[in-house]
């Protein structure tokens, strides 16, 4: 059953603007150590492709959950991490999984889907959140 479905594009000049203002503040508050070291390891645009992307998974996954950025679910309670095939995965912490939780009726868990791209100076990314019974395949 779907519980909610969200997307965002984001231009990177904008996240470069606030990276130029705010440095590693910015970074520290908003994405996590492991987005934080998966951006360090590129350079230039590259870089900042890697920034946009978790930014409009974050705001993507804020739309799926019906709260947008407020009701207690920050930015650095969505993260995105890669599977070793390479896919990407958002996992949710504190306030964003709180609210997850909520969602769910009795007896289902949460599979979050997320697919992301960009293309300088865009990024794009959406975020699925359906409920399936516990333990169906």
């Amino acid at each position: 059953m779907l519980i909610g479905i969200g997307s965002d594009l984001c231009d990177a000049r904008r996240i470069e603007t606030v990276l130029s203002r705010h440095g590693t503040r910015f970074e520290q508050r908003v994405f996590t150590a492991s987005e934080r070291a998966a951006a360090a390891r590129r350079q230039g645009n590259a870089r900042l492709g890697t920034y946009a992307k978790r930014w409009a998974a974050k705001e993507a996954c804020a739309k799926a959950l019906g709260t947008g950025f407020a009701q207690g679910v920050f930015h650095r309670d969505m993260g995105v991490e890669n599977l070793p095939t390479g896919q990407p995965v958002m996992r949710l912490a504190g306030g964003a999984l709180a609210r997850l939780e909520a969602l769910l009726p009795d007896g289902h868990v949460a599979r979050v889907f997320l697919t992301m791209t960009d293309e300088h100076p865009y990024a794009f990314a959406q975020v699925m959140i359906m409920a399936e019974k516990a333990g169906a395949s």
